[in-house]
């Protein structure tokens, strides 16, 4: 996988509950159905690829080849899982906000290609938004602002009526690289 690192550690943050869960539910079977809850949801919801994977971890295989056929993001997301379950240290923590200023051009980058067309962006976001819908806090109300991003709105103050200064952050960030990627 030749992704650039803070790409990487931003998939992995994003979906560190995800993550988490699935690590902790190998050694505590009492986790499973939440988890097999919520993978089935992630399989309705266009993610069979990783759920796919994530069931060949479950049931023991610990090879690198699941990641075989796999797009960067659940690739990147298996990844996660399987060194979480050889070393938890690197679990990453779920109660972490993701930060934005590696966020920021990953989110503007989608957003712009979702606005011109790009039907995987839009995809992607929409697949992200509903993982961040389903957190507290900032990330959960971030998630709303997506399609109003994707639709062209660029005030700061209306995107950011209802969100902390975290996701106030973020907002402003993403609307910067978007203003650089828009003068192209």
């Amino acid at each position: 996988m030749n992704v650039a690192p803070e790409k990487q550690a931003q998939i992995t943050q994003i979906h560190a509950g995800l993550i988490v869960t699935v690590v902790k539910s190998l050694s505590d079977p009492s986790m499973m159905p939440g988890l097999e809850q919520a993978l089935k949801v992630s399989e309705e919801n266009g993610w069979a690829s990783l759920v796919a994977a994530i069931r060949k971890i479950i049931k023991g295989s610990r090879d690198a080849g699941i990641i075989q056929g796999l797009d960067e993001e659940d690739s990147i997301i298996v990844d996660a899982i399987l060194r979480g379950i050889q070393n938890p240290a690197t679990l990453p923590n779920p109660e972490q906000e993701a930060d934005a200023t590696l966020a920021a051009p990953m989110f503007a980058q989608l957003i712009h290609g979702a606005a011109t067309g790009d039907t995987n962006a839009l995809s992607m976001l929409g697949q992200m938004a509903e993982q961040m819908s389903s957190t507290q806090g900032d990330m959960a109300r971030f998630s709303t602002l997506i399609k109003p991003m994707v639709d062209g709105e660029r005030d700061v103050d209306k995107l950011c009526s209802k969100i902390g200064p975290q996701g106030e952050s973020l907002v402003v960030s993403i609307l910067n690289e978007l203003a650089k990627l828009d003068s192209h």
